[in-house]
């Protein structure tokens, strides 16, 4: 669907390669430069995967080319703005002060490709005194934003959040941002700056909670099971310990619905029960009896029972029951990835699916393996390249 999309990527561990990857997966030509020692995620769990390959590095950088190039000397620089030339999208998340003295940040490249969409992915944005400051998404996305403290119980203490979750959130934001640029330049011809943030990604995660706040002064807090203002919306334990979780739809008319599944129809005319005010004044003795009549239905039973009655629910899974799980396989969440040796192994995909046309999944590059050939088609000759490589400004 991208085809003909050139993206030159200058970016390490997960944010805007993530982003870069999902390009690359929809077809564009995904060109990414790493210096001499590579991105540093190539080396993360290398030492725990049998072909010594890191899987989050597989993940988000499947499909595309790799260039090694020494920007800190002036022949690697010079290279880079080459191929910046030739493109249609830079992607980075090197941090703008570097980026600005290396001279190539957006506004010392603009000139030199009007049609180039510059797209910047940082901790806290381009402005202000935060713009230079490191921000993994553990720091700018889930503690600065409040997303932690919100999905933090109230009187627990806080704990960090798993790997790339932040990171992939504002790859998907990212990923869309560069889409509206690339459309906006086949009506204008010009391209643009553009700018996604893990902070701003944080907020807007949480922009449902935050727009009751900015609007009417309230938060509501997250509490333990057994002391939530809405004990409906719940997790409850079978009598063979799988936790499932609900959420329905219209209280008024899922609270019999409820009941039912879980066996105590005696709730449902129960006057501390019949209303909102009154479950939620009696929160602490519901999800009790709740959690008596559940578990005394067995998981496959319980889902039988919450199926056919049309309830919102799903079970709470690991990462090992999901792997196997039949209806992620049907949407489509993993894909054969291939490994590049002629072999392939089984990964995520990535969120979007387009019926009818699949994509053509491809390796992901060792450091350096496509410099040449990158390199020629941006019309250096052979002995520039090689006159680069004896410098050790590419490889």
């Amino acid at each position: 669907m991208l085809e003909g999309l050139k993206v030159i990527e200058l970016a390490t561990h997960i944010a805007a390669p993530a982003a870069g990857g999902m390009l690359a997966e929809w077809g564009a030509d995904v060109v990414k430069v790493e210096n001499p020692d590579g991105d540093p995620i190539r080396r993360g769990f290398e030492k725990l995967s049998p072909d010594g390959e890191s899987p989050a590095f597989q993940l988000d950088n499947r499909g595309k080319r790799s260039a090694m190039l020494d920007i800190r000397q002036p022949e690697g620089r010079e290279a880079l703005l080459r191929l910046m030339r030739g493109a249609d999208v830079f992607l980075t998340n090197v941090r703008p002060g570097a980026l600005k003295r290396a001279g190539i940040d957006w506004e010392s490249v603009r000139a030199a490709n009007p049609a180039l969409i510059y797209a910047s992915v940082t901790g806290y944005g381009l402005l202000g005194d935060s713009a230079d400051l490191p921000g993994y998404d553990v720091a700018a996305f889930w503690s600065r934003s409040g997303v932690a403290s919100l999905m933090t119980p109230k009187g627990e203490e806080p704990f960090p959040l798993r790997t790339g979750l932040g990171d992939h959130t504002c790859a998907l934001a990212t990923a869309a941002a560069i889409l509206a640029a690339v459309v906006e330049r086949s009506r204008t011809g010009r391209g643009r700056l553009v700018e996604t943030s893990l902070l701003r990604s944080g907020v807007y995660a949480i922009s449902s909670d935050l727009a009751v706040f900015l609007r009417l002064g309230r938060i509501a807090s997250t509490h333990k099971r057994t002391e939530t203002a809405v004990p409906l919306v719940n997790y409850y334990r079978s009598a063979d310990g799988r936790w499932v979780c609900l959420m329905p739809r219209d209280r008024r008319t899922d609270w019999p619905k409820i009941a039912t599944a879980a066996g105590r129809l005696d709730l449902i005319d129960d006057p501390r029960f019949r209303d909102d005010e009154g479950r939620k004044a009696n929160t602490a003795a519901l999800v009790a009896a709740l959690d008596e009549g559940f578990g005394q239905v067995d998981y496959a039973e319980l889902s039988r029972r919450l199926t056919e009655a049309d309830l919102v629910w799903a079970p709470l899974q690991t990462p090992q029951e999901l792997a196997g799980d039949p209806l992620a396989e049907a949407a489509g969440c993993f894909v054969e990835a291939p490994d590049g040796r002629g072999g392939s192994f089984r990964s995520p995909a990535t969120p979007a699916r387009f019926p009818g046309w699949e994509p053509v999944l491809g390796a992901p590059p060792s450091l350096g393996q496509h410099t040449a050939e990158v390199l020629a088609e941006a019309g250096l000759d052979p002995g520039q390249i090689a006159r680069l490589v004896e410098i050790g400004a590419a490889l």
